[in-house]
């Protein structure tokens, strides 16, 4: 087993590298993992990637195993899957999901990994963090049954979200955005779709997730009297402006903020992080799933993926990180 590993560091903003880090001995209580599978988080790991976290957020953005600081040089990441080749008997050889960032081998705590469900494809698993902040937002948002609720933008974070509302009883659920392509995403999720323009309101919920003022704006915009907008996007560094004079007190409308880095108030005396992930495995048992992940490359091509990640030349919803199998 090799006593170094190749990680993916940020040395200036728009800038990475692979570097060669030393790897540890596993203590008693800890593993090592060989990476299979990570996965981009296009939204805030290309906010990263640009230097886009503001200095106000430097300690809020942390990833758990990040190294270095923001804006960099930094390892950021939190999508990684992987199988345990060294630790405690019950973990050794089992396929497990970890917030830990684009490198080949880890040492950890055997507590910071979560084994990966037999029904669950490891490719399929880098979702796992994102389906946990889906789940994080609909404890916020408490949807009820027959509900009508709105989607807007169906990024990676949107589209998760839309996914888990379709197997909510009785409740008219439209993914919306933009781009006209992304039908066939909500299609394969089996959620009805709409551009903006085209969205049906009167809705009791918007969950929004485009990261644009336009897009928030429409969802107050889509809200019956008294209803909940669940605001999910992040916009690190820049300012939003937002309509809230028109009908917005009249209407008595809420805006919400959702993030995962707490346990909703909801279930948080009942829920740990640990439940909360698992959770986020076992839905992600549905095939339908992978229609989120929208391109995969090798690990060694990562330096040159995430420049065009952040130009929109590469497109993408989770983009896969493949790592080369074992020796021999």
């Amino acid at each position: 087993m090799p006593r170094v590993a190749c990680a993916f560091w940020l040395n200036a903003p728009g800038q990475g590298e692979i570097r060669t880090v030393p790897l540890p001995d596993p203590g008693a209580d800890e593993v090592l993992v060989r990476t299979l599978w990570s996965g981009v988080s296009r939204g805030t790991e290309t906010l990263v990637f640009r230097g886009g976290v503001p200095a106000s957020q430097h300690s809020v953005m942390r990833a758990p195993f990040q190294e270095g600081d923001f804006p960099a040089p930094l390892k950021y990441g939190y999508l990684n899957v992987g199988v345990v080749e060294e630790g405690p008997s019950a973990l050794l050889g089992r396929t497990v999901f970890c917030l830990y960032p684009h490198q080949t081998h880890y040492v950890v705590p055997a507590s910071a990994v979560t084994p990966v469900p037999d029904s669950v494809p490891a490719s399929r698993a880098v979702l796992a963090g994102t389906v946990e902040t889906a789940v994080n937002a609909l404890w916020d948002a408490a949807p009820l049954v027959g509900d009508r609720i709105a989607v807007i933008g169906a990024g990676m974070v949107g589209c998760s979200v839309a996914a888990v509302l379709a197997r909510y009883p009785a409740v008219r659920v439209q993914l919306v955005d933009a781009d006209p392509a992304r039908e066939a995403t909500a299609k394969a999720l089996g959620v009805d779709f709409a551009l903006p323009q085209d969205a049906l309101g009167d809705c009791d919920l918007v969950v929004h997730a485009s990261a644009t003022e336009q897009g928030l704006a429409r969802s107050l915009e889509l809200l019956a009297p008294e209803g909940t907008v669940i605001e999910l996007s992040w916009y690190g560094d820049r300012q939003v402006s937002l309509p809230l004079g028109e009908a917005f007190h009249s209407r008595r409308l809420v805006v919400r903020s959702s993030q995962v880095g707490a346990v909703s108030p909801a279930r948080r005396a009942r829920r740990t992080f640990a439940d909360r992930l698992a959770l986020a495995l076992d839905l992600l048992a549905d095939p339908a799933f992978d229609a989120l992940v929208t391109g995969e490359s090798a690990f060694e091509e990562l330096p040159g993926v995430l420049p065009r990640l952040v130009s929109g030349d590469l497109p993408a919803l989770c983009h896969r990180i493949r790592y080369a199998p074992a020796d021999g």
